[in-house]
């Protein structure tokens, strides 16, 4: 089989899953979601989740039960927002500031979450930041410190969750469709981003003797800071012509694939990574 039609075979199974548990949930009394949610007494960690994909995925996993960590490294605010949010909906959630490059800082992200609520069920690897520029022009710092938080960070953060996740648990880390376009000034920060399907394809190998999945999500263009801070309307609109779908991705597509992974009808796709990109790619 191709790699395209593996793909889009792979995209629709994680897209399936949450289409269904959405339909599900709506269908409750108002505030109801959460008590019968199909995640209810689950608890997941969702690093990076003050704002953009991470605080969509942290939302979506409350409104199936999950009980949230929302982590955070400097965005206090933004991040007691989320809480706030997801508690005003009748869910649990805790914030924690953790910078994911310090592996000391992930343990104690990890224990406070054990405090609060008992476990870990769930983990999404998600905090990262991008720095572009041609190979000419990279500073040692840009890379380092994105190699520091997106590489590093990832793996300290995966570490831990093969420690702690409890069996028949997941694991999601966030790659990008970045690492298949080949783009000029991308190509630092895909290397980071492309480890991501190394560590979840060798660590589900390494998991699935506990019934724990662990996939990647590799978005495309997302309306998100991460992306359109820079850009121009026309650099902007570049990407979005070269979107077969016709329009950029929004938090919730990304956060919907992740909660399918993350749902009773994920448990069969592991070691894969889920392009989620409108056919950019």
């Amino acid at each position: 089989m191709s790699d395209l039609p593996r793909r889009s075979l792979l995209t629709a199974a994680a897209l399936a899953a949450p289409a269904l548990a959405s339909t599900a949930v709506s269908a409750q009394p108002a505030g109801q979601g959460r008590a019968t949610g199909h995640a209810a007494g689950k608890v997941a960690i969702v690093t990076g989740s003050s704002r953009g994909i991470g605080a969509a995925t942290a939302r979506r996993l409350a409104r199936d039960g999950y009980a949230l960590t929302i982590n955070y490294r400097v965005s206090r605010e933004l991040a007691a927002q989320v809480v706030s949010e997801i508690e005003a909906a009748g869910g649990r959630a805790i914030a924690v500031q953790a910078d994911v490059s310090d592996p000391a800082a992930v343990r104690r992200l990890f224990d406070e979450t054990q405090t609060a609520f008992g476990g870990v069920d769930a983990v999404i690897s998600n905090a990262g930041i991008m720095n572009l520029a041609p190979f000419a022009e990279m500073t040692d710092e840009a890379f380092i410190r994105m190699t520091d938080v997106n590489q590093k960070g990832s793996f300290f953060v995966l570490r831990e969750a093969a420690r702690r996740v409890r069996d028949g648990g997941r694991i999601v880390a966030l790659n990008s469709s970045i690492v298949e376009l080949r783009s000029p000034t991308y190509g630092p920060y895909a290397a980071t981003k492309a480890a991501q399907g190394l560590f979840a394809a060798s660590l589900a190998k390494e998991m699935g003797g506990r019934g724990i999945t662990v996939n990647a999500v590799a978005p495309g263009v997302v309306n998100t800071p991460l992306f359109t801070d820079g850009k121009t309307p026309e650099m902007v609109a570049g990407f979005v012509a070269r979107t077969p779908l016709g329009r950029l991705g929004e938090p919730t597509d990304i956060a919907n694939v992740i909660a399918g992974l993350c749902g009773p009808d994920g448990g069969w796709i592991s070691g894969q990574t889920v392009f989620a990109n409108g056919a950019i790619v």
